[in-house]
């Protein structure tokens, strides 16, 4: 047993490894072309006391990094439109006919941000040795480089989280790689957020699916403009049931294995502004963009222009980062111009709690109700760009929701999504902000509570083997 537990990290490495390459073999050697590079990369880093050589070394890294995703992802479309302007045949150049037939590996954006992340963290540690926590010290102190190329290895590939996240940040997991016990595993939390996640993926998004489809071109241009928007509807709580899913999925199984991953998902559409919202949504990605990116750029700490000018851009590149495909840098502008209205009018603020409690229940939660309304919509509108890559088809719906006004409602598409929504609403109620904020209504954890979520588990558990819908590959998949 001893000899096993000495070896578990490097069976999980091979495990995810086997995972990744089971259905594209040959896409396993740009993982671990990836892998070797943030490896001696950012060993590197810790070797050197000179400044401009370590920079030197975290840069050389990122470029790469960057360099590679931009050409799997990227390339493609760079080729389209060089082509497009030069007129040229790519029949008379295999170089460019490469490039234009370039796939997509799965989860490349994921494990990118996740090298990134490594080369910068590990710099910022070696720049300020002399505050360096324990667990600071532990993502690279008293390594040899074998050992650390096996470190990186888990913390890149761990299968859970390999596909579609969340994506994780090196001082998070490395200080957990260590052999672990059975003893240890919290069953709990394993058995609930597998069921809760499947329960979302197979249940909820699975079947929303069938009828979401419909949004697509050209079907809605001949559906009614209460159907289209009840399809859009659905498709808010698909979208949010399929990803959420997967990250609880990916937290049970590695709860399972003795390890911990961050909460990527906390009841979004219950937020009160778009800020509120990129709190609470994909948090995995949103405060990579936050810490790498915003900050750098200098955050809201240079004056109000350049705050408003650094969210844009933010945005943008975060709507990029979803694909080659003017629609999601189109949705990262639309979530940026979002940002900085809301700054502009002073509505990303929270109010205070003297103001919270100072006006009646009622008009509380009509208040709440008028925010998270707004929020959902604006958002929900946003998730029409993935829906309809193509920006002209989402031009159409957003035409067709005015023209097709007297086209009678399809009930047959509009109950089974308020049917297969309703999990979602009833998910996210107890966390409404009317009732979190007032006191005399807090849920307080009890015996009585914790009987009836395990009711709610055993209940979901058997919706899974009774209700699921048609098979079918997560949204982020894709991404």
């Amino acid at each position: 047993m001893s000899l096993f537990r000495n070896i578990q990290v490097l069976i999980l490495v091979v495990t995810s490894f086997i995972f990744y390459a089971w259905t594209s073999p040959w896409l396993l050697n740009l993982l671990l072309i990836s892998i070797i590079i943030n490896s001696i990369s950012s060993y590197q880093v810790t070797k050197f006391n000179t400044r401009n050589q370590r920079l030197l070394w975290a840069a050389g890294g990122v470029i790469v990094n960057l360099g590679i995703l931009a050409l799997f992802k990227y390339g493609s479309l760079l080729t389209h439109l060089f082509i497009d302007n030069f007129n040229i045949s790519t029949s008379t150049n295999s170089i460019l006919d490469i490039l234009l037939h370039l796939p997509l590996p799965i989860g490349i954006s994921f494990y990118t941000f996740e090298g990134i992340s490594l080369l910068i963290d590990v710099l910022k540690q070696k720049e300020n040795t002399s505050n360096e926590t324990t667990v600071q010290k532990t993502i690279y102190s008293n390594y040899k480089l074998i050992d650390y190329l096996l470190n990186t290895s888990f913390f890149i590939t761990f299968f859970p989280h390999l596909i579609a996240g969340p994506i994780l940040k090196a001082n998070e997991v490395y200080p957990q790689i260590s052999p672990k016990y059975f003893k240890d595993i919290p069953w709990n939390i394993v058995f609930s957020s597998l069921t809760t996640g499947y329960f979302l993926k197979m249940v909820v998004a699975d079947n929303l699916k069938d009828y979401t489809f419909w949004i697509t071109y050209p079907y809605f241009l001949d559906t009614g403009t209460i159907t289209n928007l009840f399809l859009l509807f659905g498709y808010s709580m698909q979208i949010f049931a399929d990803f959420a899913g997967y990250s609880l999925i990916a937290i049970g199984l590695a709860a399972a294995l003795g390890y911990t991953l961050p909460q990527n998902f906390n009841y979004p559409y219950i937020s009160c502004s778009i800020a509120e919202f990129w709190r609470r949504w994909h948090i995995s990605l949103s405060t990579w963009l936050r810490d790498y990116l915003y900050f750098p750029l200098g955050g809201n700490r240079k004056g109000k222009v350049r705050t408003y000018f650094n969210l844009l851009i933010v945005m943008t590149l975060g709507g990029l980062w979803h694909g080659a495909a003017w629609s999601y840098a189109i949705w990262g502008i639309f979530h940026g111009l979002g940002l900085v209205i809301e700054r502009l009018l002073g509505l990303h603020e929270k109010p205070k709690k003297n103001q919270q409690y100072a006006k009646p229940i009622w008009q509380q939660l009509f208040r709440d109700f008028i925010r998270v309304f707004a929020v959902f919509t604006f958002v929900s509108l946003g998730w029409l760009l993935f829906k309809l890559p193509e920006f002209d088809q989402a031009v159409s719906f957003m035409i067709s929701l005015f023209s097709n006004s007297q086209v009678k409602p399809k009930f047959s598409l509009i109950l089974p999504v308020i049917i297969f929504s309703l999990p979602v609403i009833i998910y996210h109620i107890p966390h409404f902000p009317t009732i979190t904020n007032a006191n005399n209504l807090r849920i307080k954890e009890n015996g009585i509570i914790s009987i009836i979520k395990e009711w709610i588990l055993v209940i979901m558990l058997i919706m899974i083997i009774l209700n699921s819908g048609g098979s079918n590959e997560f949204i982020y998949f894709q991404f």
